[in-house]
Parts: C-alpha cells; sequence; structure tokens
C-alpha cells in the first residue's frame, strides 16, 4: 500500500491486537514527542475526546494527505475542547520534516524503535523496506476509551473530516453533561450555583488559567520549531 514490493492485490486487511475494541482503555504510550521531551498520550488528552493518528511516516504520500485535510479538523479541535496526536515510526527529525510539510501544529510523536507497532501487533509485513505501521486512526473518549478504530491500510479505510466530527460529536453527549443546555434541570443547578456539571465553568479560575496557559505554552513550542 506505501509502495512496497510484494503486495497482493486483494489480502485481508490485517488487524490490531484483538483487545483493542470500543470500550477498552487504550495503552498509554511515553514516547518522545517533536521536541524531542518525553509525553504521555494522557497528558495530551486530559478531559478531553482525542483523535490518535498512527502514521506509516512521512514517506507515504497517502499519510501526508491524510494530515494535510487533518489541519483544517486541528482548527476546529482546539476551539471544541478536543484533542489530536500522531504517532510515527519515524525519527525526531523525519518527524519534525513529516510535521512540518504539512503545515501540523499538534503534538507528533517519535517512535523509531516501533514500541507501539509491536506492542499492538500492526506490523505492515507487506512493507518490509519500512517497516512502518499499519495505520490506523483511533478516536478516544476521555481516560483512553477507545470509541472507534479506522483501519488505513487503504486509503478510504481512514475517516473523512465529517467522519471524525460525527464520531466526536457523540463522544461530547456522552462525556458533557451539559450538552444540551436547554436542560430545565442544568438550568436550575446553574441557578443555584451548581456549576459541575458545567464544562469547564466546574473548573477555578486558577485551574482555567493554569489548563490555558500550559495549552499556549505548548502552542509557542511548537510554533518555534
Amino acid at each position: 500500500m506505501s509502495g512496497a514490493v510484494g503486495r497482493v492485490a486483494h489480502e485481508e486487511v490485517p488487524q490490531m491486537r484483538e483487545d483493542i475494541v470500543p470500550g477498552a482503555v487504550f495503552p498509554d504510550y511515553e514516547l518522545f514527542d517533536h521536541a524531542a521531551k518525553r509525553r504521555k498520550l494522557s497528558e495530551f488528552q486530559r478531559q478531553d475526546p482525542m483523535v490518535l493518528v498512527l502514521s506509516r511516516g512521512g514517506f507515504c504520500p497517502k499519510e501526508r494527505r491524510q494530515h494535510e485535510g487533518l489541519v483544517q479538523l486541528h482548527r476546529e479541535l482546539e476551539v471544541a475542547y478536543c484533542s489530536l496526536v500522531t504517532i510515527t515510526t519515524d525519527n525526531i527529525i523525519e518527524t519534525n520534516e513529516f510535521r512540518s510539510g504539512v503545515g501540523a501544529h499538534w503534538p507528533f510523536l517519535s517512535d523509531p524503535r516501533r514500541i507501539v507497532q509491536k506492542d499492538l501487533d500492526i506490523a505492515e509485513y507487506t512493507d518490509p523496506l519500512h517497516n512502518p505501521m499499519i495505520p490506523h486512526t483511533i478516536v478516544l473518549e476521555p481516560g483512553l476509551l477507545v470509541y472507534k478504530v479506522y483501519n488505513g491500510y487503504w486509503f478510504f479505510g481512514r475517516p473523512t473530516i465529517e467522519d471524525l466530527r460525527q464520531d466526536l460529536r457523540a463522544v461530547l453527549r456522552k462525556c458533557r453533561p451539559d450538552w444540551d443546555i436547554t436542560n430545565s434541570h442544568l438550568k436550575a443547578a446553574w441557578q443555584h450555583g451548581d456549576k459541575k456539571l458545567f464544562y469547564p465553568y466546574d473548573k477555578t479560575y486558577e485551574q482555567t488559567v493554569t489548563a490555558v496557559s500550559l495549552r499556549d505554552d505548548l502552542n509557542q513550542q511548537k510554533e518555534g520549531e
């Protein structure tokens, strides 16, 4: 699929480790990000839904095209309290070239040791030259709970931007108690000063400022690279 020799046209599409299914907790991998700092997935997700892309790497035109499409979605995710992370088997230099080349401003994690590939059993055996991961896009609920898994070995197996919007809408309906702000019980709770069901109004001013500051620091770090 990535230009490798020996691909069989109608072979069965390989599957991820069988326990990675909707409702399961996805592994909280810790890898070096594009700035060469060790980061856990949970550190990026916090309390929000997250789209996780497991990528072949910048050598593949399909990966570049998918990520070019995600650039626009990422602008929406930033104002929707959702996050986006890409993991690639590229080294740090290649990861930064991939990220810069598609104009991405979200975290990229580098996994040249194939830790994720091996743990999830997603080696793309049809491409022994690059030995990448079979591409997957995973939608995660808060807590790294798997909501949906897309196998992107074939390009149209990957979610469209609209697919991801619909998935995230469904996840947000589940995890945001104030999704329907017209609910009379919510209105009564607000009027009584009970804000624990309202996101992010359930946070203190200090918590909100800290979260925004951390996000801005990460964004500035990304922009400066």
